[in-house]
């Protein structure tokens, strides 16, 4: 097995509980932990049969920018899944979400949640 990890995609979307986070939109950054069999593909230093990040990130990006969705767990869960379905090397995805402008009562960095497919 082999990791591929691609750190803080950034998108920008409508998502959130909130008509105003729909109205106003914000900034969202993925990313994604992907447990990999590597098959004949790392002995071949072939692209085929291994995750090639491009279309990764497109279909991080398809799920991210699309329907809203009220939880960051459902576009976690999401676009783990939908990276398990286009790739069936991966064995595990590990999808994170981060809201930087949650809206809570108070200063915070950002909030997070990270999904694990499969469950």
């Amino acid at each position: 097995m082999y990791v591929i990890r691609m750190r803080n995609c950034a998108f920008f979307a409508r998502h959130g509980v909130l008509d105003e986070e729909e109205t106003l939109g914000q900034r969202f950054y993925v990313d994604a932990e992907l447990t990999v069999e590597p098959g004949s593909a790392l002995d071949a230093d072939s692209i085929e049969g291994t995750v090639d990040y491009g279309v990764a990130f497109t279909v991080i990006a398809e799920i991210i920018t699309g329907q809203r969705r009220f939880l960051i767990e459902a576009l976690a869960l999401e676009v783990a899944r939908a990276l398990c379905a286009r790739f069936p090397q991966i064995v595990k995805a590990a999808i994170t979400v981060r809201k930087p402008n949650a809206p809570v009562p108070g200063v915070l960095d950002h909030v997070e949640v990270t999904v694990v497919w499969p469950l």
